[in-house]
């Protein structure tokens, strides 16, 4: 999809009060004559053919033109598309439904990272009832990795953010810059472009909940497991999120960071006037990088995500989502049907068109999506790239069953030791502590190292 800059942000201050999804919610989440519709194909196929209406919240633009094919193919069918809100929004207005027991759509956009938290509150309804687990090989391992949480599958995935490093070229050819494979490389880059010219950075950073995951992942890091839905271990000291502290610490320490808030209009000025050289992110950022700095088209290009090691492949996802059926829908049968259309169906290809970053195997591996040429960014196959991040994703990731509380304490945390020039691994520790009372308050049992 190609969202506004606002659509894509993976990790935004929340309301922490009303984000709060405590185990109790698991005994008012369900309910509503619909809660039973599940079925095969054929059932779903018979549901197409009652008058029937779906509401769908989700912020993606192209979700209203996969609406609108849908209805044209199924006329009996009508696919109300609301946006609730971007990310965080629309899930404390998500939460209030499930809490009250109404007023929920059929469908909600829900970002990887949230999902968990729904998922294990028994707010959503599992997809193997609709035989959808049989997609499994259809998507990446990541993005399915994502959806499966426990013993269902709890979203179709929609996007995928697999990282990569994009870079100003013409910055790298005006200081003679060398293009990092590694983060000592890239830790060094950083020091011969800011000594060059003083006012120029390898990158912003003033602590991202988002992206410090991403980083954390990409390093190996697993510092997040839960199980039986309750019992959940942090660990935010493991050698993969020491690897990343570690490394961040030496452009925190040396002001290599420009301390500009992503997505500000500071930011789009220094992407565009070469001060911010590259970014470490996601796959759909060409589109931003389009339409937010149009004025240095021809100058970016795209490589793979440094490495700690000489010769490595290692990536990590930053933002995404899937498409989940909420428990309160009376429609289940219909929703599921639109939910594949979206997802596995026709649908993924109209998102495509509207600049979104697929996660169904097939659309990547396609001749068409990987030969495309970018004029944006002088004429590179940037889809070779990105799809090759896709395949690098370090496998075993998980989130916590609240990790939105826990991105919404980070800037208190860990976001101190960027405003103070301390060290990451103190406000990683601080975060983690924050993070576990939390989960204890809400009734999980939760342990630390």
């Amino acid at each position: 999809m190609k969202a506004t800059p606002s659509t894509l942000r993976r990790t935004a201050a929340v309301v922490a009060t009303g984000l709060a999804l405590s185990l109790t919610l698991a005994a008012c989440s369900g309910g509503g004559a619909g809660s039973a519709e599940t079925g095969n194909a054929d059932d779903i196929a018979a549901a197409l053919k009652e008058k029937s209406t779906i509401t769908v919240w989700a912020w993606a633009p192209a979700v209203e033109d996969i609406a609108t094919a849908f209805e044209k193919e199924n006329p009996n069918v009508t696919v109300k598309v609301v946006n609730a809100g971007t990310g965080n929004d629309q899930y404390i207005k998500l939460q209030n439904a499930i809490k009250a027991g109404s007023g929920a759509p059929d469908i909600a956009q829900i970002e990887y990272y949230a999902l968990p938290q729904f998922a294990l509150s028994d707010s959503l309804a599992d997809l193997t009832d609709f035989g959808f687990d049989e997609y499994a090989s259809e998507y990446t391992d990541s993005t399915w990795g994502s959806v499966n949480i426990g013993d269902g599958i709890y979203a179709l995935p929609q996007d995928s953010g697999p990282m990569a490093m994009f870079y100003n070229k013409a910055v790298f050819d005006q200081y003679g810059l060398t293009v990092p494979t590694t983060w000592d490389e890239y830790i060094a880059t950083a020091e011969k472009l800011h000594t060059a010219n003083p006012d120029a950075y390898i990158t912003n950073d003033t602590g991202d909940a988002g992206f410090a995951t991403s980083m954390i992942w990409q390093a190996g890091g697993q510092p997040y497991t839960t199980t039986d839905s309750t019992d959940v271990a942090i660990n935010l000291q493991d050698e993969g999120s020491k690897k990343f502290a570690d490394t961040w610490n030496q452009l925190l320490d040396n002001d290599l960071l420009a301390a500009t808030p992503s997505w500000s209009d500071e930011w789009y000025k220094g992407l565009g006037d070469g001060t911010i050289a590259t970014l470490n992110i996601g796959a759909w950022m060409p589109g931003n990088l389009e339409s937010g700095v149009p004025e240095a088209a021809g100058d970016w290009r795209v490589a793979p995500l440094p490495t700690y090691t000489a010769g490595d492949t290692a990536s990590a996802e930053n933002g995404g989502g899937g498409d989940a059926i909420l428990k309160q829908s009376k429609n289940k049968l219909v929703a599921a049907a639109f939910l594949q259309y979206m997802n596995e169906g026709e649908g993924t290809q109209i998102s495509i068109d509207a600049g979104g970053f697929p996660s169904t195997v097939a659309d990547l591996e396609s001749d068409e999506f990987l030969g495309y040429e970018s004029d944006y960014f002088g004429g590179q196959k940037i889809n070779e790239v990105l799809v090759q991040s896709a395949k690098d994703v370090v496998p075993g990731w998980s989130y916590l069953p609240f990790q939105v509380y826990s991105n919404s304490i980070f800037s208190d945390t860990v976001g101190q030791a960027y405003a103070n020039k301390g060290d990451i691994n103190e406000g990683l520790t601080a975060w983690q502590k924050a993070t576990a009372d939390y989960g204890s308050e809400q009734g999980f049992t939760v342990t630390t190292k």
